[in-house]
């Protein structure tokens, strides 16, 4: 039995636009002491588990395998997907690609973690009751009533249910109540535990993935299979579904940085002051900003695109990036 750690790399990073693109999305820029989120993944769980293995898509993986190289690590595996086709798949690819009793670590690419000590605890915990043939989740306990997370109603390791994205008093009542956390799209779970239960729940996904990972070359995918794969979240698939879920309650800080108020926030708590001018933000500019008269703004800049937004309005900015997708692809 090994543990290995899934990196899941093929996210956009759409509310963080114009930072974020689809040529470099938002877990490759180095924006945290000079290494990228992709970067700081990795090196978090080196120690913790026994192999790495990257499944991204083939827009982004020489930006994977380009961090890999920073990180100094050279032995690792990598699934190359032709095109994105949800998490629900990407997790199947790595689970067929690992022996039976492996224990799969399935994180994101583009998280921030604090308190490694407390993420090191969480992850053992994890790994003990996915070891138990459980399927383990990793919950956050929430800080502020935030709409841009789904949420975990809990007891104990148990989970009572699974809730979408809420508006503000919906959330507001959540942290109330006392018993719900943020859903952060951590998993742990044997590689023939997630396969089984994908196999009761989402049939022709299990098929379809694995008849597509039986054709791949080296490590890429081919084509036409992959665009016969259902595009399903791992959450709709199996998690909201199967009855040996498990909830592990995070006490590491953690945040998936997936928009200017989180970027904001995070940078706030490391004492990075030199963003901040007068109550407001200031992302990526190189020139001298001054604010007057406002406050809650961030101005970002590239060398192509500038954004002011009040920091309220933060989840809307995947709104812009689909609009210009359409109005001026070049953009994004």
């Amino acid at each position: 039995m090994s543990i290995i750690h899934v990196i899941l790399s093929g996210g956009v990073g759409s509310r963080l636009w114009p930072v974020s693109r689809k040529t470099m999305p938002k877990q490759y820029i180095p924006m945290f002491g000079n290494k990228s989120l992709f970067q700081l993944t990795v090196e978090r769980s080196k120690a913790l588990t026994d192999r790495t293995l990257v499944v991204g898509n083939k827009q982004n993986y020489l930006l994977s395998q380009a961090d890999m190289m920073r990180t100094g690590i050279s032995s690792y595996d990598e699934i190359i997907e032709a095109a994105p086709r949800n998490t629900a798949a990407a997790i199947t690819f790595a689970a067929l690609a690992a022996k039976p009793d492996d224990i799969l670590l399935v994180t994101p690419s583009d998280h921030i973690i604090t308190h490694e000590g407390a993420y090191a605890a969480a992850i053992q915990e994890a790994v003990n009751l996915a070891a138990q043939g459980f399927l383990v989740t990793f919950g956050i306990s929430p800080t502020k009533p935030e709409t841009g997370y789904g949420y975990i109603e809990y007891q104990a390791n148990e989970v009572l249910s699974f809730r979408e994205k809420p508006n503000l008093e919906t959330a507001t009542a959540f942290l109330k109540t006392g018993n719900f956390l943020w859903n952060s799209g951590m998993f742990c779970f044997r590689a023939d535990t997630f396969l089984d239960e994908l196999k009761t729940y989402e049939p022709e996904i299990l098929a379809k993935s694995t008849a597509c990972y039986l054709k791949r070359t080296e490590n890429f995918l081919p084509d036409s299979e992959t665009s016969q794969i259902p595009s399903k979240s791992i959450d709709y698939a199996v998690m909201e579904r199967s009855s040996k879920i498990r909830v592990v309650q995070a006490s590491f800080g953690w945040s998936d940085l997936g928009s200017f108020e989180s970027i904001w926030e995070h940078w706030e708590e490391q004492g990075e002051h030199q963003h901040f001018h007068n109550n407001n933000c200031v992302v990526g500019s190189k020139k001298h900003v001054e604010f007057l008269g406002v406050n809650n703004l961030v101005l970002v800049e590239t060398d192509d695109a500038i954004l002011v937004l009040n920091k309220g309005n933060s989840q809307d900015v995947k709104k812009i990036y689909e609009r210009l997708e359409t109005e001026k692809p070049e953009l994004v």
